[in-house]
């Protein structure tokens, strides 16, 4: 089968955490592509950005649909495939931005903070890729935002890069356990990205030492990793199995 030039035109996407920042910029420059877009929320407090953002795609000719949901719940992710091949009789791509950081030293870390970091981190990343695997259409796309700090040697992030640690494995086993089927399945690690949630977790001069670990001094930017997603979910198909260290040179493997 020829899988050049592949497009995002009538493809249905699934955006888990869709609704604002990386997601959010995913969700919109998906459907400008031409795809059909499931915005997936958590929360009711997310729940006027992921309606803004499903009306920003609207409002620009295209097709959108808000769906909140606990993805640290298999059912609920079960339910948010569901809606999606309900609502638009398929789905091809399967994008998870879905994450929580926490900074904490693991002396101060209790065992509630550590189940809650692995449901959302690991084991909601599981299970989106579970049911992405079960209803995507044949030569479809699953790509997993992860974190550099996978490749990095530093304290305070045990929880948060363990948490996100088993995705890479997740990648591998399902990459191959789907690729009869021309499923490409792929991870992206960022470095510390310039959003409201990495701020709380650090000191102003940690900040600058972030800043200094990368590329012209600057943290990731959404706008830096939501065309590698695209190209991931497009022409980069032939890639899968990977996790792709895409954060200005902060961290490698």
């Amino acid at each position: 089968m020829d899988m050049t030039a592949q497009t995002l035109e009538n493809k249905v996407a699934v955006i888990g955490a869709g609704a604002k920042n990386l997601g959010g910029l995913i969700s919109r420059k998906m459907a400008e592509g031409g795809a059909k877009v499931v915005v997936h929320y958590h929360s009711d407090g997310s729940k006027d950005d992921a309606d803004a953002t499903v009306q920003a795609i609207k409002d620009a000719g295209g097709d959108a649909l808000a769906v909140q949901g606990d993805l640290s719940k298999p059912d609920q992710v079960t339910a948010l495939f569901d809606q999606a091949v309900s609502h638009f009789g398929g789905v091809d791509i399967a994008v998870n931005t879905v994450g929580k950081v926490l900074r904490k030293p693991i002396l101060e870390t209790s065992e509630d903070e550590y189940d809650s970091m692995f449901d959302i981190n690991s084991k909601a990343a599981y299970f989106f890729i579970k049911e992405a695997g079960r209803n995507l259409n044949d030569n479809g796309k699953i790509i997993t935002i992860v974190t550099a700090l996978l490749g990095a040697f530093t304290d305070g992030y045990s929880t948060y890069a363990g948490g996100k640690a088993p995705v890479d494995h997740f990648t591998r086993a399902a990459a191959k356990e789907f690729g009869s089927r021309g499923i490409s399945v792929t991870a992206i690690a960022p470095g510390p990205m310039d959003t409201p949630f990495f701020y709380p977790q650090e000191t102003p001069e940690r900040v600058e030492f972030h800043k200094s670990q990368a590329m012209n001094g600057d943290l990731t930017r959404i706008e830096d990793i939501e065309p590698i997603v695209r190209f991931l979910a497009t022409d980069g198909w032939w890639i899968t199995g990977q996790t792709i260290f895409a954060n200005g040179g902060y961290t490698t493997r």
